[in-house]
C-alpha cells in the first residue's frame, strides 16, 4: 500500500516536470498557438456545417475551412498591415525632410484657441513643453515604425514560419476539434461538467472577444478613413489603420484621432469640414461603439461593461496585440471558477456545515 502511494505520487510528480517542461518549449510559440485554438474556434461551426453535407471528406472540408478562413482574414490582414506600414514610413520621412511641419502646425492650433492655452497654463500645463513632448513622441513613433519595418523585412522568413505554424495547427484543430475536445475533458482532474462549463465559457468568451472587438475595430477604422479619405485629410489609410487598433480599447478608442483632427481643422479655419468631421465622429464613429460592442461582446461574454474594459486594456500591457482577447478571456476563466466555487463549494458548506 505504501509502495503504491510513493509510485502514484512520484508519477504525478513527474507528470508535472514533464508538462512544465514541455509547457516552456512551447512558449516561443504561444501567440500562433492562441491564434490557432482562436481561429478555430470561430470557423469551427462552419467546418461542421460543410463536414455535415460531405461526411466522407474530412480532410478536403477542414482545408475548405481553412482557406476561407485565409481569404477572409489572413490576407486581408497581410495586406492591410502592409499598406500601413508602407504609408507610416512615408508620413515619417516627410516629417523629418520638413516637408510636413508638425510643429507649424502645433503653433496654429495654440494661435487659434487663445482661451485654451490660458486655460492650460492655469492648471500648470505648459503647452511649449507639451508640444516638444508631442513632436518627440510622433518622432519616436515614426522612427520605431520604420525600424519595426526594416526588422520586418529580416525577419520575412521567421514571420511566415510562425504564420505557416498557425495554420498548419488551425487546419488539426478544426479537422479534430471535437476529438481533442473530448480527450481534453478526459484527461483534466477537474470533473466533466466543469471541464465542460470552462471549455465552453473559453469557446464563448473567445467566439465574442475576436468577432466583436475585431468588428467594431474594422467598423469604426474603415468609417474613420472613410472620413478623412472624403475630407482630403493626408494618410487616410494610416489613420484609418490606427483608429481600427485604438478601437480595440472601449469607450475611449477611435476618438483620440479624430476629435484633435477636428479640433485642428477649426484652428485652420476650415470650420465646414471641422464641423462634418466632429458630426460624423460623435454620430456615426462613436454611435458603433455605443450599439455594437454591448451586443457582440459585452452580452455573449456576460461581463459587465467595466470588466471588458479594464480586462481589454490589462491584456494589452500584458501580452500585446494579442491581449485584446485573452485580457477578457482571462476574466471570464476567472468568474467562471469563483462561480463554481461558490456554487459547489460554499453552497455545499452553508447546507452541511463541517
Amino acid at each position: 500500500m505504501v509502495q503504491e502511494k510513493l509510485e502514484r505520487r512520484s508519477f504525478i510528480a513527474a507528470l508535472l516536470l514533464v508538462t512544465v517542461a514541455f509547457t516552456f518549449l512551447l512558449r516561443p510559440f504561444f501567440t500562433p498557438i492562441f491564434w490557432a485554438c482562436a481561429i478555430a474556434v470561430i470557423f469551427f461551426p462552419v467546418h461542421r456545417y460543410l463536414s455535415s453535407r460531405y461526411p466522407n471528406w474530412p480532410n478536403m472540408m477542414a482545408l475548405l475551412t481553412l482557406l476561407l478562413c485565409m481569404v477572409l482574414v489572413v490576407i486581408p490582414v497581410l495586406v492591410v498591415a502592409s499598406s500601413f506600414v508602407n504609408e507610416a514610413v512615408s508620413l515619417y520621412q516627410k516629417v523629418q525632410s520638413g516637408e510636413i511641419d508638425v510643429g507649424g502646425q502645433v503653433d496654429r492650433v495654440r494661435s487659434a484657441f487663445p482661451g485654451f492655452e490660458a486655460l492650460m497654463q492655469r492648471i500648470g500645463i505648459d503647452l511649449d513643453q507639451l508640444r516638444e513632448r508631442l513632436l518627440s513622441g510622433f518622432m519616436s513613433a515614426g522612427s520605431l515604425i520604420a525600424k519595426n519595418a526594416l526588422a520586418l523585412g529580416q525577419n520575412t522568413v521567421n514571420f511566415f514560419v510562425m504564420l505557416g505554424l498557425m495554420l498548419y495547427l488551425t487546419f488539426f484543430l478544426i479537422r479534430d476539434g471535437e476529438t481533442l475536445v473530448r480527450l481534453l475533458i478526459r484527461a483534466l482532474p477537474l470533473g466533466d461538467e466543469r471541464e465542460h462549463l470552462l471549455l465552453a465559457k473559453f469557446a464563448e468568451v473567445t467566439r465574442a472577444t475576436v468577432k466583436g472587438n475585431l468588428v467594431v475595430a474594422v467598423t469604426q477604422g474603415t468609417l474613420g478613413g472613410l472620413i478623412f479619405w472624403a475630407l482630403g485629410l493626408p494618410a487616410p489609410l494610416l489613420w484609418g489603420v490606427v483608429m481600427t487598433l485604438l478601437s480595440l480599447l472601449p469607450a475611449i478608442g477611435a476618438a483620440l484621432i479624430w476629435l484633435p483632427a477636428a479640433i485642428y481643422l477649426y484652428a485652420i479655419g476650415d470650420v465646414v469640414k471641422g464641423t462634418v468631421l466632429l458630426v460624423f465622429g460623435v454620430a456615426v464613429i462613436s454611435l458603433v461603439d455605443n450599439l455594437l460592442r454591448p451586443i457582440l461582446v459585452g452580452r455573449d461574454t456576460k461581463l459587465p461593461d467595466y470588466i471588458v474594459l479594464f480586462s481589454t486594456i490589462g491584456g494589452l500591457m500584458m501580452f500585446g496585440i494579442s491581449g485584446f482577447a485573452i485580457g477578457p478571456l482571462l476574466a471570464a476563466l476567472f468568474m467562471a471558477f469563483w462561480e463554481i466555487f461558490m456554487r459547489e463549494f460554499i453552497n455545499s458548506a452553508e447546507v452541511k456545515p463541517l
